[in-house]
């Protein structure tokens, strides 16, 4: 992806120029000229990415720009830094400015050679960019970029019949221990149909604890305990110095004290790791269940005589779901059915390589030209039952038809852990740090890359685990096949990131030729090394658990590599804050994890390049001193505690009061922070959560705090989460002109309103998912007011002192799902909901049987209105035999 690398470098480059005039006099000049004549590489480098040219020469051309480019990126990215230290320090004594201008003449000429090695590179290698220019032509005439349909839904083809006779053998048999393997080749759809036995109402209901444990080759017995550990304490610190058999003990009497339990293992590769950890397992005559997923027949057998044997899909099977995969709800045009059938027929009922296929064709025009050539490229060296891995071929088809723009967003889930649940906002964030996200039109660039995730998504590359309740992507991941292919293409061909594994000398000796790290293990082990590489852009980590690192060696990461641009060690635990992190300039990115740590120290505010900013912490409160206002590409601001923010001040040298306006989250601030001197700060503010005593935001004597909020012309989405119990007096809302205007989105959380509050709710005019958390209202009437919830499409209620509520279809003329958990009290819900034409889903978490009753009838009666163009009722309840 070196064309990604200059484009990043062009950005950079441009936003200096532009921002940091002052940091940059003596040099430039030069800089400007180096952007030019980068920049006519950069239209040479995008064909390059297209072509994949096997083309010695076209290699070695590549090879030269993209160290032309790493070179030119880190002598600017010195120089700011120098620069910046240069200012900070002031102007005092002659022969330290005589030494800065020394240091600029330096890099000035630094950039000179630069540019000669440029033109020398132009000049040699003329007939090869010559070569990519005449391609352009080619490919400009393939027509615009097609945006696929979006997914609305996930269908499964030919595993309901599987998935019940797994969850038969899991229900009867024994009362002992009993493992039910898995068995079948990579891409058969192992892991996806544990998945849906996993969800499955009836395992759910039936087995009070359920694990899932992902294997793979690189399984540590000694973690997989912890994780079980961590699942059921919160907390591991304790068992860390434990040797895996006492940590076997712990786990076998947690899983004894606790009731019926399932466990999954997914991808055992070998009989030894099921032998190694079947030992924590009690056998206690509960009826205890191991599902055991495996692509080895001989390890399946080793565990059971009789394993489940995963079917391959029939022809027809196979086309229904390519037809699924490719048309999503519409049809397949009668012109196109036959060479989609002979595809499908070639992938020999392997379900990953046809929904592969699905997003390669996606991206294909819909003639029967483009589907025939598509057709007679799967031939039957492609897909083989005995050979899986060719299915590579075809990833690489769906890859070689991505835009430009995706192939690096995609390759990039290969620097997360295989299996690894990947949360979309956190991967949007680390996209738009990492440079893959370009500002093009009017879109942001949260929203162009949200679009692009679900491009990958609607190709068939992504998987969607969790949606949101309003049907967003929450997490994700690859297939464990896909995953390997972006893991090699990027750490082999593009080199865009490497991953340090156990053994990594080699690793700290070569770390000058990587531009990112990625670790998921044996992290305190390398920092403790004392690694460095200036040409170090991201540094990520991803253990299995939380690493404790010892202040001494948190301050090798800053001092080992000074440019980086993204910093994750949300893994990791922080103890202090070294002087050091506060010079890493060029962040973009920050994530990092404290227990004891109280205040966010006002030097982080001098990090001016900071976009996403996460603090995860143990305290109750964190006092933020960093001076957010004065950070101007500040856009996300994460904290999972009650956060106080800083006063803003003007500086006595500026007529202009300071406005962030790239601040787009502040989730979650205290109560006490949401001034109008604060939040007039920040105008273009989405996404807002306040967690503290809200009846410092609601009571009436303090309205004037929740009006601040109204004045955020552009919040679409507000969470109000109480701590601690309500005063004395009763919380009521403010009037619905008091909230701001364009809301689509409100969570209230403990804050014990009362029922006839809701008729405030209902007239905002925009509301479109309503989420009512541990008791947010309380009491046991609920008569909903006519003429409100005009947008609602989500309502969501979790625990809450509710038994009678008195609803029509009037009163939620769009309501989409329906989802009610823990209304332990509420005897009957409203027969006039099954009215709502819209209405898709009821679901029903540990419910009355009076109330699981009236939930039936609305399905019956929602069933007769049922029309050939209406939307399917799914109703769901928990216990099922409610």
């Amino acid at each position: 992806m070196v064309d990604v690398a200059v484009s990043f470098l062009l950005e950079n480059l441009t936003q200096l120029l532009r921002d940091n005039a002052e940091l940059i006099v003596g040099v430039k000049g030069e800089a400007e000229n180096l952007l030019e004549d980068l920049s006519e590489f950069n239209a040479f480098l995008k064909q390059a990415a297209i072509v994949r040219s096997e083309n010695p020469v076209l290699k070695e051309l590549v090879k030269s720009i993209r160290k032309v480019v790493n070179r030119a990126e880190d002598a600017i990215d010195k120089f700011v830094i120098e620069a910046k230290l240069h200012k900070d320090r002031g102007v005092t004594r002659l022969w330290e400015n005589i030494g800065h201008y020394k240091k600029v003449k330096d890099v000035a000429e630094e950039i000179k050679g630069i540019r000669d090695r440029v033109r020398e590179i132009r000049q040699n290698n003329a007939h090869g960019l010559q070569a990519l220019q005449d391609h352009d032509d080619l490919v400009n005439r393939g027509g615009e970029e097609r945006q696929p349909p979006v997914v609305e839904e996930d269908d499964v083809v030919g595993f309901d019949e599987e998935a019940q006779k797994v969850i038969d053998r899991l229900l009867e048999g024994s009362d002992d221990l009993e493992v039910v393997p898995v068995v079948g080749m990579p891409g058969l759809g192992k892991t996806t149909l544990a998945n849906k036995i996993f969800k499955h109402p009836k395992i759910e209901y039936e087995f009070f604890t359920r694990l899932w444990l992902y294997i793979s080759q690189s399984y540590k017995v000694k973690e997989l305990y912890l994780n079980i550990i961590s699942k059921f304490t919160g907390k591991t610190k304790q068992y860390h110095d434990m040797s895996e058999k006492d940590l076997a003990d712990v786990v076998r009497g947690i899983l004894e004290e606790g009731g019926k339990y399932l466990i999954v293992l997914d991808d055992v590769w070998s009989r030894e790791a099921w032998d190694r950890i079947k030992i924590a397992f009690p056998k206690n005559n509960k009826r205890n269940r191991v599902l055991l997923s495996t692509r080895h027949h001989t390890i399946a057998k080793y565990c059971n005589e009789r394993p489940h044997n995963l079917k391959f899909l029939t022809d027809e099977e196979s086309w229904i779901l390519l037809e699924k995969k490719a048309f999503h709800k519409a049809k397949c045009p009668p012109e196109l059915e036959t060479h989609g059938q002979s595809i499908a027929r070639k992938c020999k009922g392997l379900p990953l390589a046809i929904v592969v296929i699905a997003g390669a064709l996606i991206g294909k025009g819909k003639t029967t030209m483009e589907w025939e050539q598509v057709d007679q490229s799967v031939g039957e060296h492609l897909i083989s039952r005995d050979h899986p891995n060719n299915c590579n071929k075809l990833v690489r088809m769906s890859y070689d038809d991505l835009p430009y723009d995706l192939k690096a967003c995609f390759l990039y889930f290969g620097a997360f852990p295989r299996g690894f649940l990947i949360p979309a906002w956190k991967l949007i964030r680390l996209w738009t740090a990492e440079g893959f996200i370009q500002y093009k039109g009017n879109l942001s660039l949260e929203c162009k890359a949200e679009h692009y995730l679900n491009d990958l998504v609607n190709r068939n590359l992504v998987m969607v685990m969790r949606r949101t309740s309003d049907g967003q992507i929450k997490t994700c991941r690859v297939h464990d096949m896909l995953y390997e292919f972006c893991w090699q293409e990027a750490t082999t061909e593009e080199n865009l990131f490497h991953e340090v594994k156990v053994g990594f000398e080699q690793s700290i000796s070569e770390m000058s030729t990587y531009r990112r790290l990625c670790i998921h293990s044996t992290v305190l082990e390398f920092i403790s090394k004392k690694p460095s590489g200036e040409h170090v852009r991201s540094f990520l980590c991803f253990p299995s658990e939380k690493v404790e690192i010892p202040p001494t060696a948190i301050a090798n990461i800053p001092k080992g590599f000074p440019l980086l641009r993204v910093l994750d060690t949300e893994s990791i635990k922080i103890s202090r804050f070294c002087k050091e992190f506060f010079q890493l300039y060029h962040l973009r990115y920050i994530a990092f994890s404290f227990d004891l740590i109280k205040v966010l120290p006002k030097h982080v505010g001098e990090l001016w390049n900071v976009q996403t900013l996460i603090v995860n912490t143990q305290q109750t409160n964190l006092d933020i001193q960093a001076d957010i206002w004065n950070m101007p590409r500040l856009r996300h601001l994460h904290t999972n505690t009650s956060a106080k923010l800083p006063t803003p001040t003007t500086p006595k040298t500026s007529k202009f009061t300071l406005v962030n306006q790239s601040l787009q989250t502040l989730c979650t601030i205290a109560p006490e922070s949401c001034t109008e001197d604060v939040l007039s700060r920040a105008p273009n503010l989405k996404k807002l959560g306040i967690r503290g005593k809200i009846a410092k935001l609601l009571e009436p004597s303090k309205t004037a705090l929740f009006s601040n909020v109204k004045k955020l012309q552009c919040l679409e989405n507000l969470k109000l989460i109480n701590v601690g119990q309500t005063d004395q007096k009763q919380l009521r809302l403010p009037p619905a002109y008091i909230f701001p205007s364009k809301l689509r989105k409100l969570t209230l959380s403990d804050t014990w309103l009362e029922w006839d509050d809701m008729s405030v709710l209902g007239q905002l005019e925009y509301l479109q998912v309503l989420k009512l958390k541990d008791n947010a209202f309380q009491g046991e009437f609920w008569e909903t007011k006519v003429g409100g919830f005009r947008s609602l499409l989500v309502l969501c209620i979790v625990r809450t002192t509710l038994a009678s509520w008195h609803a029509s279809g009037d009163h939620f003329p769009r309501l989409k799902h329906l989802l009610l958990i823990s209304c332990d009290k509420l005897a009957e819900i409203p027969i006039g909901l099954a009215d709502i034409r819209s209405l898709q889903v009821m679901e029903l978490r540990n419910a009355t049987k009076p109330a699981a009753k009236s939930a039936r009838s609305i399905q019956a009666k929602k069933s007769k209105l049922q029309t050939v163009k209406s939307q399917r009722f799914e109703l769901s309840i928990f216990p099922p035999d409610v």
